[in-house]
């Protein structure tokens, strides 16, 4: 398998496939880079080089025990588009993964960065603060990571059946598919990542990261987002960057990548081209 060794010894997985313009795909939580599988034959086939990989602790990663924070997330980035010499990227982010994208972005500078897309992310920020008050309470992460310590299985079997797709409104038609297939990669990754990797999405403030990108990025959120809240979230990224344009989707849930790929992927490769 290809795996990059990042400078604390953490090996981590990518798929690395085709030729022409990169795009860089960074997952939600608590997932891997097969969450991108629709994006991913998607742009090949239109002549794109696509790359994925799992972030530390998931996936085919090493499941080591720390660095489970947007520093280290965005320095694997790092060493992966270093380790292949990418140059003139497109980044795209879903949930957790785009707040992992604006952060290597400011972190890591635009050198090698063309464009980035954050598709129903977590910046700027999730959990409720006095400069936040529009925030989730702390309470909300607190009950994931002791759901997550008591019976991660059913936990990640609920959420995949229940907000994550909007399965639990009206009408909705769950698949079973997707619903397994959600949980097969949460149970892929370490119980230790997934715990802390609920601090680094719903704690980190992304905004003054936001504030340093100049590259177009492209903000795209559904209305009906039930684990990252709409209002909270796009609008707000939206302003804070530079050269950012908002995309909302009524009605579309957290995990439109999937559920409403056809849509998603035009709009993207709009953006791209444009």
């Amino acid at each position: 398998m290809p795996t990059i060794t990042t400078k604390d010894g953490v090996e981590i997985f990518y798929k690395d496939w085709g030729k022409g313009q990169p795009i860089v795909f960074s997952h939600g939580w608590p997932l891997s880079s097969d969450d991108w599988d629709a994006q991913m034959l998607f742009f090949l086939n239109n002549g794109y080089r696509v790359i994925a990989h799992d972030r530390r602790g998931h996936g085919r990663s090493t499941q080591v025990a720390d660095g489970h924070d947007m520093d280290h997330y965005a320095d694997d980035l790092a060493a992966v588009t270093a380790h292949l010499d990418l140059k003139n990227a497109i980044h795209v982010g879903h949930s957790t993964g785009g707040g992992e994208v604006v952060h290597y972005i400011a972190r890591h500078g635009e050198s090698r960065v063309a464009k980035a897309a954050i598709i129903a992310a977590v910046p700027p920020l999730m959990v409720q603060t006095a400069a936040n008050p529009g925030g989730l309470p702390k309470s909300v992460f607190d009950d994931f990571q002791a759901q997550v310590a008591a019976n991660r299985s059913g936990f990640y079997r609920d959420i995949a059946a229940g907000p994550f797709y909007g399965y639990n409104r009206p009408g909705a038609k769950p698949s079973e598919a997707v619903i397994q297939n959600w949980w097969r990669q949460g149970m892929m990754g370490g119980a230790k990542a997934h715990y802390d990797g609920i601090v680094a999405f719903s704690q980190t403030d992304f905004t003054e990261d936001l504030k340093k990108i100049n590259v177009p990025v492209l903000v795209m959120h559904g209305d009906d987002d039930q684990i990252v809240p709409y209002a909270d979230s796009a609008p707000l990224s939206a302003k804070l960057l530079k050269n950012g344009t908002l995309k909302t989707y009524k009605g579309f849930p957290h995990g439109m990548p999937t559920t409403e790929a056809p849509t998603i992927n035009a709009d993207l490769l709009a953006f791209f081209r444009g």
